[in-house]
């Protein structure tokens, strides 16, 4: 499945036919939409970090901009994301466990990405026209798991064995 038709199924989360097509998606093909998602929120912070004159910054090359961008912004961005994702999976285990659904962390932790979606892209274009709050940052959490409680209950319950 093509980078493109994820996003446009992710946009359609939860429903029943968009969840079910995103099961299919491969965790590779996942972990390279989230690195894609992952740059599009980091673009406001990096322009900004270019727009500033008056800093140590504005002295560097452009290159080395960037890749003091990368390490110090980028990376620690992707490995909050994904512990945050891993929390939410494994939130979510917990719920369909309680719901008696037989879903597995990785299943759990694809949709979580896919779900991120929406509030990664509005956080991208808020923070391109206004300054981030953490509470911003706080309804989105509580968007993902709200979501993913959602996607839980479209999959069947499982079946009792005798």
């Amino acid at each position: 499945m093509k980078i493109h038709h994820v996003f446009l199924q992710s946009l359609k989360l939860p429903s029943k036919k968009a969840t079910f097509s995103l099961n299919r998606v491969s965790m590779d093909i996942t972990i390279i939409y989230m690195f894609i998602l992952l740059i599009l929120v980091s673009i406001p912070a990096l322009i900004d970090r270019i727009a500033e004159n008056n800093s140590v910054s504005a002295e560097l090359n452009i290159l080395f901009l960037i890749i003091y961008f990368f390490i110090f912004y980028y990376l620690p961005l992707a490995v909050f994301v994904c512990i945050g994702i891993s929390i939410t999976a494994y939130l979510g285990v917990w719920v369909a466990k309680g719901l008696d659904r037989k879903l597995q962390f990785p299943l759990l932790w694809k949709m979580s990405v896919f779900i991120a979606t929406i509030p990664f892209i509005i956080y991208a274009i808020i923070a391109f026209l206004f300054p981030v709050d953490d509470v911003l940052l706080g309804a989105f959490f509580v968007y993902i798991i709200f979501m993913l409680f959602i996607i839980i209950r479209i999959y069947p319950k499982r079946r009792k064995q005798n």
